[in-house]
């Protein structure tokens, strides 16, 4: 980057200030530790300078919008349009979320992301005894497809992007969503949004899983097969990071480990004859911006690197959109304390701040109060007016990618790049990112670092203030706390199972048969047949119960 001359003068500035400035003031006032490291245990300097960029070449960092995209996936970046401001919401029954729903757009939100209860979540019915205390407590209920026209009532579809946090039964909810919509004369390619459906990652960190891993590849196969030719705009799997840095894993481990499940991903379409210029481009993915304020900016801007690199050189990939990573990021709610929860409103800015420093297309900033519960409406809005603030009143929006070119910064990237190359290399050794599941590997990286963050939390090394630092007594009732109504269980019960008796159920017991009978072929997409069962009143639990019954369950293999 810079001519040697440069460098070398550079070199011997900085020896003469550490023999002198810097000696002299070291024997004055020591430092506070004996070496610095990020939070993914990267070593840190003390200062960086044109030495630590001399060996990056011009083409790594390049330009917004050109591969391979460091410096942000699109030319302009937020002076073209800010970044999708996308609270997540869900509890309660379909009107409950969607009053909440209402609610955030008034107040400025500009796209929807949709929580789901547990039953939903693992494919069981509001009224079977396993749903039993879980329904409407942590995302919204969904039994058929008329919770979903109830979730959606009054929001064009066309107009605003709607994500969903789902992933064993997402396919399911991907067809209520479509079939929604070509009820109501949508036009298919015009609707925006994402499932985030990566199921890989539930099998290496946050553990909601349903199906042996092999069938639950043919699902996230299907969706995308079926997005790729039927929704031009819709991304139809948010490969997550974000549940593998909040099971524990740094965040060289967070981009690593999303990787090497996007690239499971790609082989397992690739493998089905599907071009991968004719899906990549609308493959997505999702971070989360934690603490450390400039890793997690070069974290963002290496996974950009890493993946553009990767469609390129592994996959042959030649359309630059294909190469072109996009990502919504979330704050960390690992980071969020009980204690002097107040405290949770800086930290969330900040960690904002890091995700549009870093280029994040869209960002769910959390409440003050989710260490408690599913956040209150004033929290939503506090945490929606953060993100406001930051696009409307800081100008951080006027310049792309305002932090490329620093010292520090670039040569951060650079190591962050390096070390996820490394991981990847490790998981190809062991057979991919199947094989390195099934044997144990990501389950137990993870479990290390999380042991290792707990103990330096525990031992005052990592501060956390108001829990290890500056510790006051709590205040009882300061916060105003979500609260789901007790009666929502019952409303939803009956409501499923009045749905059940006026369907045609001989037809339903059809479409579950046909479904079985293709689940058993693998060269079937099942997409069509289920957007059949949903039209049809078919729930989400006999869905799911009657390809249990074909594929089995998956059982994990314990890790020590």
């Amino acid at each position: 980057m810079f001519d040697p001359d440069a460098i070398e003068r550079t070199a011997a500035a900085r020896r003469d200030w550490e023999a002198r400035e810097l000696r002299e003031f070291l024997a004055r006032q020591p430092e506070a530790r004996a070496e610095y490291r990020t939070a993914s245990g990267l070593p840190r300097k003390r200062v960086y300078t044109p030495e630590d960029v001399a060996g990056i070449p011009l083409e790594d960092i390049g330009l917004p919008g050109r591969p391979p995209f460091t410096r942000g996936p699109y030319p302009t970046m937020y002076r073209g349009r800010p970044w999708t401001m996308r609270q997540i919401a869900g509890f309660g029954t379909g009107e409950d979320t969607n009053a909440r729903f209402r609610y955030l757009i008034a107040q400025g939100q500009t796209g929807l992301s949709v929580d789901f209860d547990m039953p939903t979540l693992m494919g069981y019915d509001s009224d079977d005894p396993r749903a039993l205390g879980e329904v409407g407590r942590e995302g919204v209920a969904v039994d058929t497809i008329e919770d979903v026209e109830a979730l959606f009532e009054g929001i064009d579809l066309e107009a605003i992007s709607v994500s969903m946090t789902i992933n064993p039964t997402a396919w399911i909810l991907l067809a209520m969503y479509v079939a929604v919509a070509e009820a109501r004369g949508c036009d298919l390619h015009r609707l925006s949004g994402t499932v985030q459906a990566d199921i890989l990652k539930e099998y290496v960190a946050q553990k909601e899983w349903i199906f042996p891993i092999r069938p639950s590849m043919r699902l996230m196969r299907d969706m995308i097969v079926f997005c790729a030719e039927r929704m031009a705009r819709y991304n139809p799997i948010n490969i997550s990071g974000y549940h593998i840095a909040e099971a524990g894993a740094t965040s060289v481990q967070e981009v690593a480990f999303t990787m090497a499940n996007a690239i499971a991903y790609v082989e397992e379409v690739a493998r089905s004859g599907v071009p991968v210029d004719a899906f990549a481009p609308r493959l997505a993915f999702y971070f989360v911006a934690q603490a450390d304020f400039f890793e997690e900016i070069a974290k963002f801007r290496a996974a950009r690197r890493v993946w553009a690199r990767l469609m390129r050189d592994r996959f042959g990939a030649t359309r630059p959109e294909s190469m072109r990573l996009r990502f919504h990021c979330q704050t960390a709610a690992a980071t969020l304390t009980k204690a002097q929860p107040l405290n949770n409103v800086v930290r969330t800015a900040l960690q904002a701040l890091a995700a549009v420093l870093g280029g994040c297309q869209s960002l769910h900033t959390n409440g003050l109060d989710e260490a408690y519960a599913i956040p209150s409406e004033q929290a939503m809005k506090l945490a929606l007016r953060t993100q406001q603030i930051l696009a409307e009143e800081t100008r951080v929006t006027d310049v792309v990618d305002p932090l490329g070119g620093s010292y520090y910064v670039e040569a951060l990237t650079g190591q962050i790049e390096a070390e996820v190359h490394r991981i990847l290399a490790k998981v190809d050794e062991l057979g991919g990112t199947v094989a390195a599941i099934e044997t144990g590997y990501f389950q137990r990286e993870i479990a290390d670092s999380a042991y290792a963050v707990a103990r330096e939390r525990a031992s005052g090394e990592r501060p956390v203030i108001g829990v290890n630092r500056f510790v006051e007594p709590p205040e009882p009732g300061t916060l105003e706390i979500h609260r789901v109504d007790p009666a929502v269980e019952a409303r939803q019960v009956e409501r499923v199972r009045a749905v059940r008796r006026r369907r045609d159920g001989a037809r339903v017991a059809a479409l579950l048969d046909e479904l079985a009978r293709q689940a058993r072929d693998p060269a079937q997409n099942l997409m069509p047949v289920t957007l059949e069962l949903v039209s049809a009143r078919a729930t989400l639990g006999e869905i799911v119960a009657r390809l249990r019954e074909t594929w089995g369950t998956y059982v994990e293999r314990p890790v020590f």
